[in-house]
């Protein structure tokens, strides 16, 4: 849990600095280039050996979706949200990973779909007062996109690397890049993107570098590592973590207002979810 922990307070800085930077840049290629950016941070160890062509072709699926189509997305409805209702709108990712998760296994845990909720209501209690979804309906719907390929993307590397125990995970993990990077430099192409990079100011290029190497490289390399080794019910509450410190972030970092006794109520929430999510593992694994 470590990792995703980490990894959520890196990306926490992750919705100011795209609201602040980035907008007027165009979403395709701002996907495109961070993933180029960090694909470099793993083809040194990327190791095709031993590997059949339908696992390596499942693990760049994966990257498509989950980087790829997550991101174009994601960056689309930035254009139309604040960096704060960008984040309220993550909050339904926990549904979507304990769905997906129980779809694969064709089963139905209640537990996991109830810390889920609870994760939910935590971050609802945080910012609903504040944001009027009539306004941004659109930009609340390209997010469901967004969080329902990245909800995905975890559940689907968790289950080809249970499959493929003896892979590291570094070993492989440039082709989830590739796929991504396959995947936005085709939606690029296709909606003229290139021609932001004749525009890019140096704070611009220093913050895709940022978002890339750090935020989507290492970042989502902790996330799946930390989701191979975590229940589905913790993923999925850990998926809103973010959440709270991205609001934090905000408030202390960017400036922007936040009622702090929700951000106190709702953060509370959420850790007691996590709490009772570990509480309840020894007993998942007698059941």
């Amino acid at each position: 849990m470590v990792y995703l922990i980490l990894t959520s307070l890196i990306w926490a800085f992750s919705f100011g600095l795209v609201k602040g930077q980035l907008t007027s840049l165009e979403p395709n290629f701002v996907a495109c280039s961070r993933l180029l950016i960090a694909l470099p941070v793993f083809l040194p160890f990327l190791r095709l050996k031993g590997l059949s062509a339908k696992t390596c072709l499942r693990f760049i699926g994966i990257g498509a979706i989950q980087y790829g189509l997550t991101y174009t997305f994601y960056l689309i409805a930035m254009q139309r949200l604040n960096a704060y209702e960008a984040a309220l709108f993550t909050i339904f990712t926990p549904l979507y990973v304990s769905l997906i998760n129980d779809f694969f296994r064709k089963q139905f845990s209640a537990f996991h779909l109830g810390m889920s909720l609870l994760a939910v209501l935590g971050a609802a209690i945080i910012k609903y007062s504040n944001t009027s979804l009539g306004d941004i309906l659109t930009g609340f719907l390209l997010m469901q996109v967004s969080n329902v390929c990245f909800s995905f993307g975890q559940i689907d590397y968790k289950r080809v690397r249970s499959e493929n125990k003896e892979l590291k995970d570094s070993q492989i993990y440039a082709l989830l890049f590739l796929g991504g990077v396959m995947i936005t430099a085709f939606s690029t192409t296709i909606m003229g993107g290139w021609s932001s990079a004749l525009e890019m100011n140096q704070d611009q290029i220093l913050t895709l570098v940022f978002l890339g190497a750090i935020a989507s490289g290492i970042g989502f390399f902790w996330w799946n590592k930390g989701a191979v080794t975590t229940n589905a019910g913790t993923l999925a509450v850990m998926n809103n973590l973010k959440i709270p410190l991205a609001v934090a972030v905000s408030l202390l970092v960017f400036g922007e207002r936040v009622d702090i006794p929700r951000l106190l109520l709702g953060g509370g929430v959420m850790i007691l979810a996590i709490i009772l999510n570990e509480w309840h593992k020894p007993f998942e694994r007698k059941g």
